[in-house]
């Protein structure tokens, strides 16, 4: 119907994925969950919570290249001909040009975003690469934190970010690590960025799972996205980061490989039986 790295989700698993959507959008929406985490962090930012957007999946040439797209990995995109428009491989790539050519104040920032959308990707240069199951599909559904922020909160934005993405995965209770990702590996917008790899029992290690990332006034100048500050009263260029908050395949792998039960049955991580009504997926 629609040839290799294309799936479909049935029954339990949609539940499933929608209370794992659920999940995130009550936690990230909240100021105390926020907070929490500040608090854990020693940060010293503001507890403003993230506001949940769904984005258009198809965006003009020049939004993809100011977010950075183009000038890397543009292989990876799909393009409408007739049209000319690009099919998002995350909903990165559509919040960040919702302020384009605007001048914010400092009291607006930091602005939180919480996207929702399916993204695509032709994973091109993977052929014979993870090629069974849902791991890496040329179609799947995400959640991603971004934010626009001042450069001096920057890095500890990212923080935030990263803790936030810890704790959710703490919350389903699945083992996992976190990597520091050398200046070599990093994208074309990126300054500094952390992955997070959750255990897959299957192929016994750890997968990428998350990642966020900090790129400075990379975007916002391409996009022309400034603040006025206070102290020298001229605009000046907000800093932007992003995070996966879930990307719901690979985090519904880990989820059904560590519940596994000898019986064939999957049990629900305790957080989020609440949200699908059941305790149990079985055989």
């Amino acid at each position: 119907m629609s040839g290799n790295r294309f799936s479909y989700f049935k029954n339990e698993l949609v539940i499933l994925q929608f209370a794992i959507i659920q999940l995130v959008l009550n936690k990230l929406t909240n100021t105390q969950f926020i907070q929490k985490i500040i608090n854990k962090k020693r940060l010293a930012l503001q507890t403003k919570s993230f506001v949940p957007m769904i984005t258009p999946h198809l965006i003009k040439e020049e939004s993809m290249r100011a977010m950075g797209y183009m000038d890397r990995g543009s292989e990876e995109i799909y393009r409408t001909a007739q049209d000319n428009l690009f099919l998002i491989g995350t909903s990165e790539q559509s919040i960040g040009p919702f302020h384009q050519g605007e001048i914010l104040t400092e009291e607006q920032l930091p602005k939180r975003y919480l996207g929702f959308s399916p993204c695509y990707r032709r994973e091109a240069g993977s052929y014979g690469k993870d090629v069974q199951g849902i791991l890496r599909l040329h179609q799947f559904d995400k959640l991603e934190m971004f934010s626009f922020c001042l450069p001096a909160q920057a890095k500890e934005e990212h923080q935030l970010i990263l803790g936030i993405e810890e704790a959710l995965v703490q919350l389903l209770a699945i083992p996992y690590h976190v990597l520091n990702i050398c200046t070599g590996d990093l994208g074309t917008p990126a300054a500094s960025k952390y992955d997070i790899e959750c255990w897959m029992p299957s192929q016994n290690k750890y997968r990428e799972t998350h990642s966020c990332s900090n790129c400075t006034d990379w975007q916002s100048r391409r996009l022309n996205i400034r603040y006025r500050n206070q102290q020298t009263n001229n605009n000046e260029f907000v800093y932007t980061l992003n995070g996966t908050a879930f990307a719901l395949g690979r985090i519904m792998i880990a989820i059904m490989e560590n519940y596994q039960q000898r019986d064939g049955s999957i049990k629900i991580p305790k957080v989020l039986q609440s949200y699908t009504g059941f305790k149990r997926i079985k055989k």
